[in-house]
């Protein structure tokens, strides 16, 4: 029996083809880049692979992205494969490490290759576990500088998401890694229905065999749903208004309300969907949910499951002192869990998670709410996934999910060997057009792009075991400029085509310029008559008279560029204005107040139930006269409502609006409030100084005197010739920098570090090779975004003086970024502390100083918001004290997030006891790692 046949004998189901395929070209001992959809079973590829090297005595490690995927795939191989044969590194657990068959993170991997491991000796394949991650934009490069540092002789085997460049992604693995087989499927071996819930009711998305189009019944429930709209102004809560799902017009939908959490699980239970994932986008939102099942009357469990739950969680927080339980509301999350549902998110404390991921897999969680990370490659099918939005925030604005991201996420609906059919439920809510959710579900694959670039630690490891040359060819090695560079061929045809028609609408203007030139005004074409001379190559030479008359129309026009760029501004201005405005009277709302809101001919009166909560984005919750009830926000609003008057609200119309709905349409009917006849609909407009200039200007130019017809003529032509022009040196710009760039800032970098002398160059001008120092050797243990403000605070001894607490304290201030940030004031502790975060501060402005000279990336400015929370956990003090902390220094943290932030600080100080710049500072990061390692923080490593 063949090694392949071998394997499938183990399995509990036949091989899919794609994994034979997959399986069979690892036996001949080529790379394989496997792309399925998510729960196709491509990590049966992947296991393959660690029963190959296992059957012929070699190695094998197997990398995953992110912590919790490594210790769930660990534990998956211990039971195919026995403890003995296994191990685990993930920075900070380290089990089995010298075994022949070891799971990992990707960054110690390449933490491995850089120090020359011995553990790579006999390595014979690397299995790269979700390695579309290569697209990440924080952590993405590390996936290139494995691929691209591994020997040659090791096999890569990559699994990846369904991507639309597969064959692109696989002729650069074939460049830079040998004999590569591409395995593309698109099979899922349980079958997906996309569904919409409207209402308690849930539609098929689709029609019956015709997959592309949409169910024309949801059509008519959603039309029946929206008539008697009347409210006029958008919301972004899921009760709000927005446009027609087909014509685009604004409306809302004051009769449509959507159902509760616990109504929707109880929906799902009684069609035979659960367990059920339903995805909501921030951990607050999954906190809410959870609670408002607690709040019902809905048990999702048998008692004898009860009981075996709350078993296994007393089991599972076991050394967590009481204190900190209570901390965590240990008591009303267990009973959660009890009845059968729970939140799965990154601000929970990682026992908590883990906890929350095994009871789902055994079936005794019904219901998870969770926020996208669970989407990660983490094992937790379910029959049915939730989406309540196709919106989502990334950090910085709300922006609509991408197909990747719904892919990804429906991707966990349908249990293999369990369920014949897996379900997407999406949840209708005004605004919301199915045929958005239609393009969504019908698209399964999505780009992967590089985001390799070199920093201060990769350059100084790669001149290390490689030299400067050798450096120089990895990086054009890099899939990042295997893109760039397939890209410039195109890239350049644009260009070049660019180039012609500049050249066209050039000659097409002059030829009109000189068509028209007895009309113009005669100070233009005066008597000169001597040839000017050429504009270009290939040009024939002007007359005094064409080319003077050319050079006003430039000027001309480039007059009008700048005022349509002032009024385009100007405009801009005015509505940041308008929203500021708007921003301010919502802010200063209280509960009670009714406002009028401008609603086209007659303003619409709502009452406010409950404040803004964030003074940038406030979004006080309404209920109008029409019985509408939701958050509204600035930028749904044409102007700023009016204070009108003041009603009595019953204390759970704010804890619970929606049932003070009734109540609040009798109060307005009864009540007589004095509504506006009419509101102003736009601020005024004040004016703008440099618009008003250059208007002037436009009109005193002498072309602005030229007959209207011929100078509109020439002008369009002018306006064409310019556009063209900028076009072009777009397209040039384009072409030069994906030639240049990462060689250009390999190079600079290099620079920069000779400066500081971690590298030193030997011989003479001409033939210069660099070096690293003893100090880049030092730098080449720091992995961090800061790695190089670290060496330099490292190197100047700035931190020699530093107890354990507050070495821990200042390295978290050097790696920590506040995800939330509340005013807060940042006090040191201990006067050496204050003075170490001083002289590490005025370090990092001389770094950016040098960037900048340089022309680099700048380095993140140092935050120290999480300073003095580590630094009273590394002294000793209980979980509830540590988060109270971070919140006065401005840091908002879960318990999730703390314990988080510690493991990355414990990981820089694991990486400062390597570096060897002072004794007593390598002393006090292993005396700190031992204090911060104890209670929430070790346990569910």
């Amino acid at each position: 029996m063949d090694v392949v046949e071998a394997f499938a004998a183990r399995l509990s189901h036949p091989l899919d083809p794609f994994q034979r395929e997959g399986c069979e070209a690892i036996a001949a001992d080529r790379g394989v880049l496997v792309c399925a959809p998510t729960g196709a079973g491509k990590t049966i590829v992947g296991e393959f692979a660690v029963y190959l090297a296992l059957s012929r005595g070699t190695k094998c490690f197997y990398t995953t992205p992110i912590k919790a995927l490594s210790n769930q795939k660990y534990h998956d191989l211990v039971a195919q494969h026995g403890e003995e044969t296994i191990g685990l590194l993930t920075g900070d657990v380290s089990i089995n490490a010298d075994a022949d068959i070891v799971v990992m993170t990707t960054e110690v991997l390449r933490n491995m290759i850089y120090a020359e491991s011995p553990a790579l000796e006999r390595l014979t394949h690397v299995v790269m576990d979700e390695v579309h991650f290569l697209a990440d934009t924080s952590r993405g490069v590390v996936w290139e500088e494995v691929i691209l540092s591994l020997h040659e002789s090791v096999r890569i085997i990559g699994l990846s998401a369904t991507v639309s460049n597969s064959e692109e992604f696989g002729r650069w693995l074939n460049t830079v890694r040998g004999d590569t087989h591409v395995v593309v499927s698109e099979h899922r071996p349980v079958p997906l229905d996309q569904w919409m819930m409207v209402g308690r009711k849930i539609f098929p998305l689709f029609e019956p065999g015709s997959p592309g189009t949409v169910n024309e019944g949801l059509f008519r429930t959603i039309d029946r749903l929206e008539q008697g709209s009347d409210s006029g102004f958008r919301s972004r809560s899921t009760t709000g208004g927005g446009k027609d799902a087909r014509s685009g017009a604004p409306r809302s939908q004051d009769r449509y309300r959507p159902q509760g959490r616990p109504e929707v699980l109880e929906i799902l239970r009684s069609r035979n969907m659960l367990p059920a994932i339903t995805f909501i986008f921030s951990r607050a939102g999954c906190d809410a949910a959870l609670y408002q099942c607690l709040r019902s009357k809905m048990v999702l469990t048998e008692p004898q499951e009860a009981e075996e739950i709350k078993a296994l969680v007393d089991a599972g927080v076991e050394g967590i002192p009481e204190e900190d339980l209570q901390v965590l509301d240990f008591r009303r999350w267990r009973e959660a869990l009890a009845r059968g549902f729970a939140a799965h998110h990154a601000g929970m404390l990682p026992a908590f998670r883990h906890i929350v991921e095994e009871l789902f897999v055994r079936g005794l969680v019904r219901a998870v709410f969770a926020t996208e990370t669970l989407a990660l490659g983490i094992n937790m099918p379910a029959r049915t996934v939730v989406l309540e939005k196709l919106v989502k925030f990334n950090g910085e604005a709300h922006v609509d999910l991408t197909a990747g991201q719904y892919t990804q996420l429906t991707g966990r609906a349908g249990r293999r060997g369990i369920d014949t059919m897996g379900n997407a439920v999406v949840q209708w809510a005004p605004a919301l057009d199915p045929r958005t959710v239609a393009g969504l579900a019908s698209t399964r694959t999505y780009p992967l792009d590089s985001t390799f670039r070199p920093g201060y630690n990769m350059a100084i490891n790669l001149l290390g075991l490689r030299g400067f040359d050798g450096s120089l060819r990895l990086l054009e090695r890099s899939f990042a400029q295997f893109q760039a560079n397939s890209s410039v061929v195109e890239d350049s045809r644009a260009a070049a085509r660019l180039e012609e028609e500049l050249l066209g609408a050039q000659q097409h203007l002059r030829a009109e310029l000189e068509r028209v030139l007895p009309l113009l005004p005669q100070a233009v074409s005066t008597a000169a008559t001597a040839p000017g001379a050429p504009d270009g190559p290939g040009d024939e030479p002007l007359s005094a008279a064409t080319a003077e008359a050319l050079a006003l129309l430039e000027d001309y026009i480039q007059l009008r560029l700048k005022l349509t760029a002032a009024e385009r501004e100007a405009k801009q201005d005015k509505a940041r204005g308008h929203r500021q405005e708007v921003v301010k009277v919502l802010n200063r709302l209280h509960v009670g107040d009714v406002i009028a809101i401008a609603t086209g001919s007659r303003p619409l009166l709502a009452v406010v139930n409950a404040p803004a909560k964030h003074h940038d984005d406030p979004r006080p919750w309404v209920t109008t006269e029409k019985g509408w009830s939701g958050r509204i926000d600035a930028s749904g609003i044409a102007n700023p409502p009016v204070v009108v008057g003041h009603m009595g609200l019953p204390s759970f119309a704010a804890k619970n609006p929606r049932r003070a709905v009734k109540y609040i349409k009798e109060s307005f009917r009864t009540t007589q409030f004095t509504r506006p006849k009419k509101m102003r609909l736009v601020p005024r407009d004040r004016g703008n100084k440099e618009v008003t200039a250059l208007r002037q200007a436009l009109r005193d130019h002498p072309a602005h005197a030229w007959p209207a017809a011929q100078r509109e003529n020439l002008a369009r032509l002018a306006h064409t010739v310019a556009r063209k022009d900028s076009e072009l040196a777009r397209a040039r710009e384009v072409v030069a920098t994906a030639k240049h760039s990462l060689g250009t800032t390999f190079t600079r970098i290099i620079d920069l570090l000779e400066e500081m002398d971690y590298v030193e160059f030997d011989g003479h001008s001409g033939s210069r090779v660099p070096r690293v120092t003893p100090e880049g050797v030092r730098l080449a243990h720091i992995h961090s975004e800061a790695d190089l403000l670290i060496a330099q605070c490292l190197k100047r001894g700035v931190w020699n003086e530093l107890d354990p607490a507050e070495l821990a304290a200042i390295a978290a201030m050097c790696i920590f970024e506040n995800r939330k940030s509340l005013s807060g004031q940042v006090q040191a502790p201990t006067e050496p502390l204050e003075q170490a975060m001083a002289a590490t501060l005025r370090i990092y402005n001389e770094l950016v100083a040098d960037e900048q000279r340089h022309q680099l990336p700048i380095t993140r400015l140092p935050d120290a918001g999480f300073s003095l929370a580590i630094h009273q956990w590394t002294a000793g003090a209980p979980l509830g004290y540590c988060l109270a902390a971070a919140n006065e220094s401005g840091a908002e943290l879960t318990p999730g997030d703390f314990v988080r932030w510690c493991r990355q600080v414990v990981d820089l100080l694991q990486q400062i006891n390597k570096t060897g710049f002072d004794n007593e500072v390598r002393a006090n990061a292993r005396r700190a790692i031992d204090a911060i390692q104890r209670g929430v923080v070790a346990i569910g490593a």
